[in-house]
């Protein structure tokens, strides 16, 4: 079974690496030269999906995709009659049914499959796939999902279900990691000690797994990108685009989107998203490490 991979980022390689471990063969692109052991490289969109029978695209947004299938050298007219395409990328809901509608016009069945877990879960295959499509893209597409899931949700076969539960994660996840720095911030600059307010919280009602995941990046002052600020300005945004669309108030994710855009505003948008808590660091005049 031949898998192609476009987007070999943090996620996108780590799934490439879930995907070589079992047992698949896996070609891979990315815009930037990568190279993964067992991996072998593409020099395009095209060369990537040449031969495959199952096409995984992990990109940013929705342009990005759109390019990767449809630009110069673009995967869907090198992707072999029938193979399966599975768009893992963070996109409005719109957007997934649009760009599914002319893969599937094009003949190859897709799949709207967004992920959570994060780039460690990503390389040990253990990812949590959001996925609608048909029965007949999940079955293609079942030799990867098998490497690379630990849960799979069959959401129908609603192309854009899989983009919308995805959209409401995000406004989730960027909540609580917001909430998070907010809550260790003002821990700190009540005099509480980091580590110990950490370990309190981590084991009280008042935890989540972000706190829990990205609390420990703040008290090792290592914001190296796993997910970056950038990623939560983009997925907030979208969620608020998604709130507007259908006139739904959404103001705890705009104060949290705010928060995100001030981080990326003094500089820190490339940094691991835990970054968020400077933006409150700097006013209080605070570090939330351990002692």
């Amino acid at each position: 079974m031949h898998l192609g991979v476009i987007g070999l980022g943090s996620m996108g390689g780590g799934m490439a690496r879930a995907a070589s471990a079992g047992g698949l063969k896996v070609t891979g692109y990315d815009i930037r030269p990568t190279r993964i052991d067992g991996i072998t490289a593409a020099a395009s969109p095209a060369e990537a999906a040449a031969g495959a029978d199952i096409l995984l695209v992990m990109v940013v947004n929705a342009d990005q995709l759109e390019a990767a299938l449809f630009g110069e050298n673009g995967a869907l007219a090198a992707l072999p009659g029938g193979a399966v395409v599975v768009s893992s990328a963070t996109i409005p809901a719109e957007d997934a049914v649009r760009i599914g509608e002319r893969v599937e016009a094009a003949g190859h069945p897709y799949l709207d499959a967004p992920v959570s877990g994060g780039a460690a879960r990503a390389g040990t295959g253990e990812l949590t796939f959001m996925a609608s499509g048909s029965e007949a893209a999940f079955a293609k597409a079942a030799p990867m999902l098998d490497a690379c899931a630990a849960k799979v949700f069959r959401l129908g076969p609603k192309i854009g279900i899989g983009s919308t539960v995805k959209t409401v994660h995000q406004l989730l996840a960027g909540v609580h990691i917001a909430a998070a720095a907010e809550a260790m911030a003002l821990g700190v600059r009540a005099g509480a000690d980091a580590k110990e307010l950490f370990e309190v919280i981590s084991n009280a009602a008042g935890r989540s797994w972000m706190f829990e995941n990205r609390v420990p990046h703040m008290l090792a002052r290592d914001f190296t990108p796993h997910s970056a600020v950038e990623i939560f300005v983009k997925d907030l945004g979208l969620v608020l685009d998604t709130g507007r669309s259908l006139r739904f108030p959404l103001p705890v994710a705009a104060a949290a989107h705010q928060q995100f855009l001030a981080a990326a505003a003094a500089g820190f948008g490339g940094e691991d998203d835990a970054a968020v808590v400077k933006v409150y660091e700097r006013l209080a005049g605070i570090e939330v490490k351990e002692s």
